[in-house]
């Protein structure tokens, strides 16, 4: 078997996501409920350890189909930019918007 190396750098790895992850769009709804799922096990947890005072209340993602659209929608904590960096490395590779 022969051996390479695969380079992705920062100017080609959005597309790539893009055209081999999001462009199916059962993927992309999957990867969307995930970071929902993500965000409200992130919330948990902090409260189970204390970090986090307020109250829980639902954690159910909640997923509606409209006629054109499909809403996602969670009660969770996203990651912040140190915790992006720091488990996904991607901060350094963000578009500032």
């Amino acid at each position: 078997m022969q051996k390479g190396n695969i380079g992705v750098t920062t100017e080609n790895i959005f597309p790539i996501i893009k055209k081999f992850l999001y462009s199916d769009h059962e993927i992309f709804l999957r990867e969307l409920v995930s970071n929902a799922v993500d965000a409200t096990q992130k919330l948990n947890t902090l409260a189970s350890i204390g970090e986090f005072k307020g109250e829980l209340g639902d954690l159910t993602i909640h997923v509606e189909l409209g006629k054109d659209t499909i809403t996602i929608s969670d009660r969770g904590i996203g990651l912040t930019a140190e915790e992006m960096d720091k488990y996904t490395g991607w901060v350094s590779i963000l578009p500032s918007w």
